[in-house]
């Protein structure tokens, strides 16, 4: 049985329950240097008043500092400001900790780390967190005969499941336990909620309804409100991974209709003309589509983003000629091992063969890269035929939904999702003379390294 809970309210059990901070470790240091003053002037008293030969100014002396000390003692341990200011410390730390443990959401093993984390910090003999269907976590008494993935048993969970309401209960009857069947005799249930809907609850048992008190409350309601608002969190950036990985499977899915009739047909033109460059295309082709039709959610290097996109760059020599297009790479050694979502280069060079292919001379496409501390800027310029304020912001702003105004886009969208609102896809063109697409990818290189570094150290745990 754990009921060590049970024995320390927040008051007793805050200050060993979780190390104070630096500020707090000060008064604690002050009260532990005048209990032994304390000490050491009442042994000092004693020992001159039991001497031969009494020294009255040491006895006033030593009875003064006694005398003071232990008031000073009293007055720090008892002064309200010093007291909530250890249980805020105390509390804020078990939150911190608590939310460290929903990092990848409510799950049966963070619900479990969460119960064990919040029994020592309470009255309670037994905390648990359920879903709409089953227990999550359990710790504390009968703890073993409630394991995670069992059902809901009691009928004050299932109520406030079904009303969303805080309650308070004072019996085992009110709970849902027969009468003297069981210690938990009181309890808290407090609903969990996302955007309005209950999905679980979070539940605190006690010994007796003496347990009880405001300040039991306000941490069984302050812990289901944190829980309810990390679960929103942890439910919005899920969304959002989901969101850019269908935006990317609707961009694979709507890959040009035209680029990939005008290299069949090229393909076929070389058959008759060039049969081995015909071979190579063919053979190339095939790679091309079964990397485009790959599940790319995760990111990938981006000398593979670059390879991929000279690939089909080579198609579109092959339909044009050497003499109207070019394609110039020029990325710093450091760029090649990016980490960056995929899609990111192709659909801009794909959008500069489309739309600034002058009617004579070469477009040349270039793509440099370059690494600025923890950031990566990526940039896509041509010598096209550049284009009106008008259209450029019709890139950042597409009408239609589907085609290469939608790739564009998404390559922002996308960038934004994996690197956060501060990393952005700027525009600048002017005719006549060229555009030049700037990605800026903050903290991609610190991103880079920290998932190499997780990799190499899983590779050594295997």
């Amino acid at each position: 049985m754990q009921d060590s809970g049970a024995e320390n309210s927040i008051d007793a059990a805050t200050p060993g329950a979780i190390p104070p901070k630096k500020g707090v470790a000060r008064v604690f240091t002050v009260e532990m240097l005048l209990a032994t003053i304390a000490v050491l002037s009442g042994v000092t008293l004693l020992w001159t008043a039991l001497a031969p030969s009494h020294s009255i100014p040491i006895m006033i002396t030593a009875g003064a500092m006694f005398t003071l000390s232990i008031v000073l003692v009293i007055r720090l341990s008892m002064d309200p400001d010093s007291v909530r200011a250890r249980q805020s410390d105390a509390m804020l730390r078990l939150a911190s900790k608590t939310l460290e443990s929903m990092q990848d959401g409510l799950n049966r093993e963070s619900a479990q780390e969460i119960c064990q984390l919040l029994l020592p910090s309470t009255a309670a003999i037994a905390v648990a967190i359920t879903d709409k269907k089953q227990i999550l976590g359990y710790a504390g008494y009968l703890e073993a005969e409630n394991p995670a993935g069992g059902n809901i048993r009691t009928h004050a969970t299932q109520a406030t499941l079904d009303d969303g309401n805080m309650r308070v209960l004072f019996t085992s009857i009110d709970i849902g336990f027969p009468e003297n069947a069981t210690t938990i005799k009181a309890a808290i249930v407090v609903p969990l909620l996302v955007r309005g809907d209950v999905v679980g609850t979070l539940k605190f048992y006690y010994r007796s309804a003496k347990r009880i008190s405001e300040t039991q409350k306000s941490i069984a309601e302050g812990f289901g409100t944190l829980l309810s608002t990390q679960m929103a969190a942890a439910q919005l950036e899920e969304q959002a991974r989901l969101a850019t990985s269908m935006e990317l499977k609707a961009l694979q899915n709507q890959i040009n209709p035209h680029f990939l009739f005008n290299t069949i047909n090229t393909i076929a033109s070389l058959i008759r003309t060039s049969p081995n460059e015909a071979r190579v295309l063919l053979r190339e082709f095939a790679v091309f589509y079964r990397r485009t039709l790959e599940n790319s959610d995760s990111l990938i290097y981006l000398s593979r983003e670059v390879e991929q996109t000279q690939r089909y760059f080579s198609f579109e020599v092959a339909r044009f000629g050497a003499e109207r297009v070019e394609l110039d790479v020029d990325l710093v050694p450091e760029c090649e091992n990016m980490m960056v979502p995929s899609f990111l280069v192709q659909p801009l060079v794909e959008n500069a063969v489309q739309h600034a292919m002058p009617s004579e001379g070469k477009l040349t496409i270039t793509v440099t890269g370059e690494v600025e501390g923890d950031d990566v800027y990526l940039r896509v310029s041509d010598n096209g035929t550049g284009m009106t304020e008008e259209a450029r912001q019709g890139i950042m702003h597409p009408k239609e939904t589907k085609g290469i105004g939608i790739a564009v886009k998404n390559v922002h969208d996308r960038i934004v999702g994996f690197f956060g609102p501060n990393s952005y896809m700027d525009v600048q063109s002017e005719l006549g003379v060229g555009t030049t697409v700037t990605l800026f990818l903050e903290g991609c290189a610190a991103q880079t390294k920290s998932q190499v570094a997780a990799s190499d150290a899983e590779t050594l745990r295997r």
